[in-house]
């Protein structure tokens, strides 16, 4: 698919992997929605791309439409890449016995929120609007992109919440697709292991974090850099037979229970 001209919205696109999708989106000649809740990041990226710069939070449905009125003033909007997402590690119950000690149920919604319900809630209402534009050969309109998570598959102690967002995001990932073909749009989801972004912070503690981290990833081992992970996201769009498809970009990493 020719994305040439065509607008492009990214969520959680100011920093990491997103930010690492904008930019070869930009070099490939789209013209990128950076939407995302970090002002200064997305304004500093969306100004080096020639894109644009929408502060969203997905938990709120006029934000999304927000991000999605301002793509369609750029092009026929063509690419959603669904990167925006947050983590949270509690076990689901405490060691005293007691019910206040039990998971945090607040914070397992909140994962949920923002992972599934948001990409859900961006792809319904990114998908509406691609539904109006004009086709291209095949009857292509567009495509979309959900990060996932190898947690999808391979959740740890204490990721419950998490897995269940990413593996949502698996799940519905087929249905979805099957969906919006009508409409001629593909649905992937990328699920990475582990990458190289500022969720690990900064530092010589962090630097030995993720030094043990790598330990388990098969080869190459080491942590994987966020435009290794775009570039599949961006082979997901631009390649028109790839739909309905969960892939894991990992370095063959199996993780452990803990």
């Amino acid at each position: 698919m020719d994305i040439s001209g065509a607008s492009a919205i990214v969520t959680g696109g100011a920093s990491g992997i997103g930010a690492a999708s904008a930019r070869l989106l930009a070099k490939r000649g789209a013209k990128v929605v950076v939407a995302d809740l970090q002002e200064d990041k997305g304004q500093e990226l969306a100004k080096e791309i020639g894109g644009a710069f929408c502060k969203v939070d997905v938990t709120k449905t006029e934000d999304i439409i927000n991000a999605v009125e301002m793509a369609k003033s750029m092009g026929p909007l063509r690419v959603l890449v669904n990167s925006a997402g947050i983590g949270w590690a509690q076990r689901t119950v405490g060691k005293d016995g007691s019910y206040d000690s039990a998971a945090n149920l607040d914070a397992f919604k909140k994962v949920i929120a923002i992972n599934l319900i948001g990409s859900f809630d961006c792809i319904r209402l990114a998908a509406t609007a691609m539904s109006v534009t004009e086709p291209l050969a095949h009857g292509e309109r567009g495509a979309i992109v959900n990060i996932a998570s190898v947690a999808a598959f391979d959740g740890q102690i204490g990721q419950a919440s998490y897995s269940a967002s990413k593996g949502g995001v698996v799940g519905m990932t087929l249905p979805i697709a099957r969906d919006l073909a009508a409409i001629g749009v593909r649905v992937n989801t990328v699920a990475p292991g582990l990458i190289d972004t500022p969720i690990y912070g900064d530092g010589d503690n962090s630097e030995a974090f993720k030094a043990n981290l790598q330990k388990g990833v098969l080869f190459p081992q080491r942590l994987g850099g966020p435009e290794e992970l775009a570039s599949m996201v961006i082979e997901c769009i631009t390649n028109s037979y790839m739909n309905a498809e969960s892939i894991r970009v990992d370095g063959g990493i199996r993780m452990p229970p803990k």
